[in-house]
């Protein structure tokens, strides 16, 4: 009587799983367009530190891609002194630090309202926050200038503070009504059937999860805010009032412009810009890879 025993099934050799390191040559390619890209971004900044510490007769005689032949600061000083930077700098945190914080607190009880409330007309008034959003500034500032100088706000940082609240709370409420439109019903009828109120839903179950989202806006708007020239520039026209883009300005004469001192002036009015970003740097990328997770 024969035997027959049970012949094993062919087993197929498993294919190596490729290393997210050696993916071949197309990932490096990537990453050497991006290394040049960063590179071309970095050459304005690297002119206007080479000029930065150039004396005008250096600048003048040699131009500005030449080496200086002394580390010249007096274009530092000078930019320091005649414009008052330090009022300048304190102006222009005050503005883009407010316009940041009521420009998040109205996009949230906006999208919260249209968004989560399902206010009638709903698509009407995201489609009117959108357009909002497309108008230039040139289209709004004499009906902003003419309405400053009705209500007595002309020349005070409060009616640039109110302006950027409203252009910058337009796209904030756009974004997050979009966002808070795909909440989940079923954590809100949660905390409806505990007895949570409207105010109660938005601040303990709409607002920890929308947080990386709104730290993210936070620092949009401050960066927004404080590069803001159009505006400041003609709604405040005083030296005490005005922000440090208005002041950069103000160093260009109509015949001559001093190109050491501007580019001093220049370097030293993007240092705190950085460093907010610097320091944000980490919740801004939280925030972003929270929000493509969701």
């Amino acid at each position: 009587m024969a035997v027959i025993t049970p012949t094993a099934a062919p087993v197929t050799p498993r294919r190596p799983v490729p290393d997210r390191h050696h993916r071949g040559v197309s990932r490096w390619v990537v990453l050497a367009l991006v290394v040049v890209g960063a590179l071309v971004m970095l050459v304005p900044f690297a002119f206007m530190l080479l000029n930065a510490f150039k004396s005008p007769g250096d600048y003048s005689s040699a131009g500005p891609l030449s080496w200086p032949t002394e580390f010249y600061t007096l274009g530092l000083r000078t930019y320091w002194t005649e414009v008052n930077f330090p009022l300048k700098l304190w102006n222009s945190a005050l503005i883009a630090g407010s316009v940041a914080v009521l420009g998040v607190a109205v996009s949230l009880l906006n999208a919260y309202a249209l968004g989560i409330g399902r206010v009638r007309g709903r698509l009407w008034i995201v489609g009117l926050f959108l357009l909002a959003n497309m108008l230039p500034q040139e289209a709004l500032i004499y009906p902003l200038y003419y309405v400053a100088k009705q209500v007595g706000l002309y020349n005070t940082q409060l009616s640039v503070i109110i302006i950027f609240t409203v252009i910058q709370s337009a796209f904030g409420t756009y974004l997050l009504a979009s966002v808070m439109s795909t909440f989940p019903r079923s954590l809100l009828e949660a905390a409806a059937l505990d007895g949570a109120g409207k105010w109660t839903v938005l601040w303990r179950v709409v607002f920890p999860n929308l947080r990386p989202t709104l730290a993210v806006l936070l620092i949009f708007f401050f960066i927004w805010t404080w590069n803001e020239f159009l505006i400041p520039l003609v709604m405040l026209i005083d030296n005490q009032t005005q922000t440090i883009p208005v002041a950069l300005a103000s160093l260009q004469g109509d015949r001559l412009m001093d190109a050491p001192t501007t580019n001093a002036g220049a370097l030293i009015s993007l240092v705190p810009a950085i460093l907010f970003f610097l320091i944000f740097q980490r919740t801004l990328a939280r925030g972003i890879t929270a929000g493509a997770e969701k």
